[in-house]
C-alpha cells in the first residue's frame, strides 16, 4: 500500500486563501521556538519531495526551503523568545510565534490549518490538524522552513556560546549538550525555566507563584 503524502486537499475544502502553520523548537533545552506560516498556491505543482521535516534530513529541508520559498504565495516565520517561553510556558509561547508568522504573511490568510489538536489564538479562522505535517501540503511547507529558520538560529547561537554544541544537536537534550551543561553551566540562551536544565545545572527547582 502507498504511504500518502501531503496533499492539497485540506486546503481546497477551506475558504481561500489557507496557511499551513507549524512549530519547531518545542523540546528543546535551549534556543527560541520558531513557527512559519506558508500560502501555497494550489494551481502549482508541489515542491517534489515535499513531507513532514522530521522524515527529512538537513539537505532535503535546506532544498525544500529555497522551492517552497520559490512557490509560495506568501510565507513567513516568527519566534518567541527563551524569556517569552518562561514567562508564557512553551505551549503558549510556540502560540505567540504562531500567531507572528500568521500576522506578517504579506496576503492576509481566511483560514489557518494548524498541526496538532491545541486551537491557538490566530487572526484568522483555525482547523487543527492531527498529524498536519504529513497530511496538508501548506503544514509540511511551514514544518520545513520552521525547522530551517530555528536551525540558523542555533548555529548563530553556537558561535556566541561556543562549547555547547548548538550547531550539532540544536539545542536538544543529545548526551554531549548535557554533558557541556555540567562542565560549562548554563549561557544566556539555555531555558532555565525548565526543570531538566536546572536539575543538570544543580539549581534548585522553581517554585510556582501562588496567586494572591
Amino acid at each position: 500500500m502507498a504511504i500518502r503524502k501531503p496533499d492539497l486537499l485540506l486546503e481546497r475544502a477551506c475558504p481561500a486563501p489557507v496557511c499551513g502553520v507549524d512549530e519547531a523548537g518545542r523540546g528543546p533545552l535551549a534556543g527560541p521556538v520558531s513557527a512559519a506560516a506558508v500560502i501555497l498556491d494550489p494551481g502549482k505543482p508541489l515542491p517534489r519531495g515535499l513531507d513532514d521535516s522530521k522524515k527529512l534530513n538537513h539537505r532535503q529541508r535546506e532544498e525544500l526551503e529555497f522551492e517552497i520559498k520559490a512557490r509560495a504565495v506568501a510565507f513567513a516565520v516568527g519566534f518567541a523568545s527563551v524569556e517569552e517561553i518562561a514567562e508564557l510556558n512553551i505551549l503558549h509561547a510556540a502560540g505567540l510565534a504562531m500567531h507572528r508568522a500568521v500576522e506578517a504573511l504579506s496576503v492576509a490568510p481566511v483560514y489557518a490549518l494548524v498541526d496538532g489538536n491545541y486551537r491557538f489564538r490566530l487572526p484568522c479562522e483555525v482547523k487543527t490538524v492531527v498529524g498536519g505535517d504529513g497530511i496538508s501540503a501548506s503544514i509540511a511547507a511551514a514544518s520545513i522552513l520552521a525547522k530551517t529558520a530555528r536551525d540558523r538560529v542555533m548555529v548563530a547561537l553556537d558561535a556566541e556560546h561556543p562549547g555547547y554544541g548548538f550547531a550539532s544537536h540544536k539545542g536538544y537534550s543529545a548526551k554531549a549538550h548535557f554533558a557541556a551543561l555540567r562542565e560549562l553551566g548554563p549561557c544566556p540562551a539555555h531555558r532555565l525555566s525548565w526543570g531538566a536544565v536546572r536539575e543538570v545545572c544543580g539549581l534548585p527547582p522553581l517554585v510556582p507563584e501562588l496567586p494572591l
